[in-house]
């Protein structure tokens, strides 16, 4: 699956042409506070990279999302280490001028249903910083479920779950 949409978002696999407007996401430090700290632009093209070898290696991965024609963030399904075990998240993180709309809990139930069903995953975590209030009421939403605490990164984490 390449591409997708939602009522209100188009997504498009992650591709080189994605660099400059992944690199502005992660310049903004209120953007990425949440996502580990600010991402230099040769950070992002590694960042970059590594997501398109996901895709190669595993079948899906990130998106870049559009909203009437605008790169308004990436999103998608990716596998990841936590406490030495191999999970699959969803993920998303948007531009400041789209939060608040209600777009991540819009991507984040299109992603659920895509990784449950579409690609009959056993399970999905949400990965979020403890004080991340806004990410958390998103994955509670789409019924997800508070698993544990944990530190990523350095970082104190919930990990929230939702099964097939």
């Amino acid at each position: 699956m390449n591409r997708f949409s939602t009522d209100r978002l188009t997504a498009e696999k992650l591709c080189e042409d994605h660099l400059a407007d992944l690199v502005a996401l992660h310049l903004d430090a209120q953007v990425s506070r949440y996502l580990g700290g600010v991402r230099s632009a040769e950070v992002t093209k590694t960042y970059l990279a590594t997501n398109m070898a996901h895709w190669d290696r595993h079948g899906f991965g990130l998106f870049v999302l559009h909203k009437d024609g605008c790169f308004a963030g990436r999103a998608g399904i990716r596998h990841i280490l936590v406490d030495g075990v191999d999970e699959i998240e969803i993920a998303y993180a948007f531009k400041r001028e789209f939060w608040g709309r209600g777009l991540a809990s819009e991507i984040a139930t299109a992603l659920t249903e895509i990784g449950l069903s579409q690609l009959a995953l056993p399970s999905l975590i949400g990965l979020v910083f403890v004080g991340h209030g806004a990410s958390r009421r998103v994955l509670e939403k789409s019924s997800y479920i508070l698993e544990k605490s944990t530190t990523h990164h350095g970082e104190a984490v919930v990990i929230y779950r939702i099964r097939r």
